[in-house]
């Protein structure tokens, strides 16, 4: 049975997701009243092509415009540009698992609606056997700053590389479609203790943010130390970073 891991809608997920959903926090993004696959357990691409495992491939592709969506002067990131954030040789090292290669991975151009508008929250999850990696993007116009008190919980308010950031605990969720396997039996799909970071897209925080996600396979929490040193390599790599995001 395949896995769906969790952006669901506002009414699905309580008033503190609805934060999650409007700034793209979570893991699985709805589109259009439906839910993006995450190619967790059938090894394919957003393309549907088989994904092999080791190397990420990310497309050589330029994208042949930028989401109308998207505020002028604001640089859009697409998933493929997140996808070759995660495409480094490195990463199993960054993540402490040092020889692991990709077991899969897959992205999208995705969107959130908000307010009768289309939001874009590109994003891309890689899955290796120890852990697995998210990263997206948002291009609302919220401030980082602010979502830490609705967020709640353990949402910590912080400056990572001098910018706003929040780091929050999430779960990944389980969706089934037709009959839902019996609880522990080998199709059912688990909910795994999830770490989330998400930095504002520039130092002024002036609304959209990144956000890096790490859980692991074995529904361990995952370390925050692994999580940073993670984002701090990866993040400084996406377009726009050294300026002001735009």
């Amino acid at each position: 049975m395949t896995e769906e891991a969790g952006r669901v809608t506002a009414a699905e997920r309580g008033p503190n997701a609805w934060v999650q959903v409007i700034s793209a926090f979570v893991v699985v993004a709805a589109l259009a009243g439906g839910l993006w696959k995450y190619q967790k357990d059938n090894g394919t691409q957003g393309s549907g092509a088989a994904v092999p495992a080791g190397p990420i491939s990310c497309s050589s592709a330029t994208p042949t415009g930028v989401p109308t969506m998207v505020r002028a002067g604001v640089r859009y990131v697409s998933a493929n540009r997140l996808c070759q954030a995660l495409n480094r040789p490195d990463l199993a090292a960054l993540l402490g698992t040092p020889g692991e290669r990709a077991l899969s991975y897959g992205g999208d151009d995705d969107s959130v609606t908000l307010g009768g508008s289309d939001v874009p929250a590109p994003e891309m999850n890689v899955t290796l056997p120890t852990y697995s990696v998210q990263l997206s993007a948002s291009f609302d116009h919220f401030a980082v700053k602010d979502m830490a008190d609705l967020l709640g919980g353990d949402a910590h308010e912080r400056t990572f590389l001098g910018r706003p950031a929040v780091l929050y605990s999430d779960r990944t969720y389980a969706f089934f479609f037709g009959i839902r396997p019996a609880e522990g039996s080998a199709s059912s799909a688990p909910s795994h203790p999830t770490r989330r970071l998400v930095v504002a897209r520039d130092p002024k925080d002036g609304g959209g943010s990144y956000d890096i996600a790490l859980w692991r396979q074995d529904s361990e929490r995952p370390d925050d130390a692994v999580l940073l040193r993670l984002a701090a390599r990866i993040l400084p790599t996406l377009p726009g970073w050294g300026g002001s995001g735009s």
